[in-house]
């Protein structure tokens, strides 16, 4: 049997299932104009162990498989969140032409 990543037993899988019936789209297809079904729950800043990261719901993000691994992945390594949304803003909030 494969070891559970530290945090991710029982207790979170109970709330995972419970936040994605209450978010139940990805947040970053819906900046895109799209909707698609979430499947991941993502720790926004990186909880690196940290219990209150962890558990904190201000801290997650509904996300598709396909925005978790391409564009959050991204994200992480360059700083970076590539493309814009419907009405042609950059969804990298750090972006200088979202700032005007």
């Amino acid at each position: 049997m494969q070891a559970i990543k530290a945090g991710y037993g029982r207790q979170w899988g109970k709330a995972r299932a419970k936040y994605l019936a209450e978010h139940p789209y990805c947040v970053m297809c819906h900046e895109l104009g799209k909707t698609v079904e979430a499947k991941i729950v993502y720790h926004i800043k990186p909880h690196r162990g940290d219990s209150y990261l962890f558990w904190n719901e201000g801290n997650w993000q509904a996300l598709c498989k396909q925005c978790h691994d391409m564009h959050k992945q991204r994200k992480e390594k360059s700083g970076i969140t590539v493309g814009c949304s419907t009405k042609g803003i950059p969804l990298d909030h750090d972006h200088h032409w979202r700032n005007k």
